[in-house]
């Protein structure tokens, strides 16, 4: 019997991935475990493998096709077996049962009948499945979206029917003002979602900021000595191990909300951006309160090797609670960070600049960082902000606490 090979879901928040390449070709043999193609999420370029042995039968999403998780990529079963037509319009039965009877949300466009229809008083309007993409495309391009027959689960147009559509009708754009500039290059997939989520994030969910200025010197110190000791641990090191620390003492802060009730997170997860070429990841530092300094500066530098290599595994990249967000090797004074979703709180760290600070009756020059907390405001307001950030503050400034080395 064929069986279907199904994009898999690679993290909480993610709804749909790209076929970036298969690995194999049609009708070539395929063992359990071995590799198949690759694919793109919002995060990370990922392999899947097969949990079968036998033929690759049929491939149904072409390379650069991006489709919900959960949905059917194609079918591996025994040389020289079909697969049935229902089959191969990719909705499989396990895979729909699996994601709860909706394989990915989708956008419902009310229509109303077109023709003399339209004066024949009150119709009822017509709801037809379509995703947000395969919608935006078929805007652009003037296409009547009540023609298009769906693939996709449950009879829902994708972009693939769309594209479909304008190649065999011969659909052109709709005509543009001459003043108005020709399209740019188009997104990446991972920027894309970014720009999504975040948008989602910044404009549902009222941000507010805090900033303090920072002494760093004790942990320069201590940075020092633990380096002439071949240790070598990074400020963000420290700011994770101090904010760990803070959210124990402040759990609204390692909670989320929906405006209505508040979730407190199981454990404290730190997530620290890290920029690459084509975008952010966010790997994930798990239960960073039970974890000693040196612990934490080898979960970074591990975490930040995967990301750079695109080796980060999915659960590498979710379920974080609080997010820091570090340029201090940037040379920026200080910046605003948006809330990831799913967090109250994120971090933002600017550079450490040398400024003149009074120090009893003196004044000397101390590494001075910014540090910007943003902070949802339906569950923090600004005296518990306040708080919060000045509590990693103190941690940071307490020679005691480095120089004893008890994090």
């Amino acid at each position: 019997m064929a069986q279907p090979i199904i994009m898999p879901k690679l993290g909480q928040m993610t709804e749909e991935s790209t076929v970036v390449r298969w690995l194999k070709k049609e009708g070539e043999a395929v063992a359990q475990g071995e590799l198949l193609l690759e694919i793109e999420t919002d995060k990370a370029t990922m392999e899947v493998e097969s949990f079968y042995d036998g033929v690759l039968l049929k491939i149904l999403v072409q390379e650069g096709e991006t489709v919900p998780v959960m949905q059917t990529l194609a079918y591996v079963g025994e040389p020289g077996e079909t697969v049935a037509p229902d089959q191969a319009a990719g909705l499989n039965a396990v895979a729909a049962v699996e994601a709860g009877g909706e394989v990915a949300p989708a956008t419902e466009f009310q229509t109303l009948p077109a023709g003399p229809e339209l004066n024949a008083g009150p119709a009822e309007p017509l709801r037809m499945k379509i995703s947000p993409r395969a919608a935006g495309l078929a805007l652009a391009r003037g296409l009547d979206v009540r023609r298009i027959q769906g693939s996709g689960p449950g009879g829902r147009v994708i972009e693939r029917d769309v594209l479909a559509a304008l190649k065999e009708r011969s659909y052109e754009p709709l005509p543009m003002p001459s003043a108005v500039p020709e399209a740019g290059r188009p997104l990446s997939r991972k920027r894309q979602i970014i720009s999504h989520r975040l948008t989602q994030s910044f404009t549902s969910t009222p941000h507010f900021y805090v900033t303090v200025s920072t002494d760093i010197t004790a942990i320069e110190e201590a940075r020092s000595d633990l380096k002439a000791r071949s240790e070598q641990v990074s400020v963000t090191d420290f700011l994770v191990k101090a904010s760990a620390q803070t959210l124990v003492e402040f759990p609204d802060c390692n909670s989320s909300t929906d405006g209505e009730t508040v979730t407190p997170h199981a454990g404290i997860h730190i997530g620290l951006a890290v920029a690459l070429d084509d975008g952010l990841v966010v790997p994930v530092v798990r239960d960073a309160d039970r974890l000693s300094l040196s612990e934490i500066a080898r979960t970074t530098q591990e975490l930040v090797r995967k990301a750079k290599s695109g080796k980060l595994k999915p659960e590498e990249m979710s379920g974080s609670s609080f997010t820091i967000s570090n340029m201090g090797m940037l040379q920026v004074d200080n910046f605003t960070a948006i809330i990831n979703p799913g967090e109250s709180a994120i971090l933002a760290v600017g550079s450490a600049t040398p400024q003149p600070v009074v120090v009893g009756q003196s004044v000397e020059i101390r590494p001075i960082m910014k540090m910007t907390l943003s902070a949802d405001h339906r569950l923090i307001d600004g005296a518990l902000a306040a708080r919060f950030v000045n509590r990693i503050k103190e941690r940071l400034e307490d020679r005691k606490l480095w120089s004893a080395r008890r994090a």
